[in-house]
């Protein structure tokens, strides 16, 4: 079970536009929506043409959303936000393309907006999403795209610099199961911003979520999140390599002491947005046991060590000072830090 929604990569090269057609339509058809396919098909062909033209690899197909309103997505490595064009990407390619090339290649995301519902561009440090929810037959009059998400890590990072913030460490933390949290915050935080924006009425726990998640932006994420940056290419290397699957390091957290504090209320947010995610079905899929386990573990550190507690390991074992192995937060014995135990 993985916590990121079904998805594709796409090599460079026009060929990769016609695999993420047929993988689209066959989605479509999967979740009992073969009513969508055709714009699905045409939807994804003009985005995957964006991005191999003017994103940067590695570029992905995904469908995320719910089956009642999926939504397609094309990621990439690129931060520039798309650019709406008539025919752009046809003169990149040349004039001597003909018919059959251009419907390869794509048209411009002007047919993008002709074929779908609601879409829009979401913007984060490590790249961006565009998406559409497909249409059923094309629309007559173009849907206005959004941007939505963060971008600036760099500026984000000097604003830590000042009075209260403090360095944290979490000692021997997986780096395999911290980038899974990474990325599993990234694609939750979007995943209801997104319902919340196209869905409200339909989703109003999505709109409460999402709003939550702006709330404990500013103290929490950016020390949380930023921390993957200084590690991120050992990480990625780490995670890869089946061989060193399970690197542990040294992980510092620069995090203001409010902002230590405000993260028990981001445990409670990730409890509810599983509980969100079963019963909505979304095609985004809930954590698992493990990812729940760590994910609890690592908040609750961040959150004792702000109260003035010393830093302890993902596993350590009992004996040291740590409960028993229940899950983090059941209270099993009188540690006032509830700790997850690792055999």
């Amino acid at each position: 079970m993985t916590s990121t929604p079904p998805q594709i990569a796409l090599a460079p090269g026009p060929r990769s536009v016609q695999d993420a057609r047929r993988w689209v339509v066959g989605r479509c058809r999967d979740l009992g929506r073969p009513e969508l396919a055709e714009c699905a098909e045409v939807g994804v062909s003009e985005l995957v043409s964006n991005a191999l033209l003017h994103g940067s690899a590695p570029i992905q197909v995904g469908v995320a959303g719910t089956a009642a309103h999926p939504r397609v997505e094309v990621r990439d490595a690129s931060t520039d936000a798309p650019r709406i064009g008539s025919g752009t990407e046809a003169t990149l390619l040349g004039d001597h393309l003909d018919d059959d090339a251009l419907l390869t290649f794509g048209r411009g995301l002007g047919i993008v907006a002709r074929v779908s519902r609601a879409w829009g561009a979401d913007i984060d440090d490590d790249g961006k999403v565009v998406w559409f929810e497909p249409a059923e037959d094309v629309e007559d009059v173009a849907t206005e795209g959004v941007v939505t998400g963060l971008t600036g890590q760099a500026a984000r990072r000097r604003a830590l610099d000042r009075a209260g913030v403090r360095t944290f460490v979490l000692p021997g933390v997986p780096l395999r199961l911290h980038v899974a949290f990474v990325r599993h915050y990234r694609e939750l935080r979007r995943e209801v911003r997104l319902l919340a924006l196209a869905h409200a009425t339909t989703y109003p726990l999505a709109r409460d979520l999402s709003e939550l998640f702006t709330a404990l932006d500013a103290p929490a994420y950016d020390g949380l999140l930023l921390a993957v940056a200084d590690i991120a290419d050992a990480a990625d290397a780490a995670v890869h390599d089946h061989a060193e699957g399970h690197t542990a390091v040294d992980l510092r957290v620069d995090l203001t002491r409010e902002g230590a504090a405000e993260l028990g209320r981001l445990a409670e947010l990730l409890e509810a947005a599983d509980v969100f995610c079963r019963e909505e079905r979304l095609l985004a899929l809930a954590r698992d046991h493990e990812q729940r386990r760590f994910q609890r573990w690592f908040l609750e550190e961040l959150e004792a060590q702000g109260a003035g507690a010393a830093p302890r390991r993902w596993d350590e074992e009992p004996g040291d000072g740590a409960p028993g192995d229940g899950a983090p937060g059941d209270g099993d014995g009188d540690d006032e830090r509830p700790r997850t135990t690792v055999r």
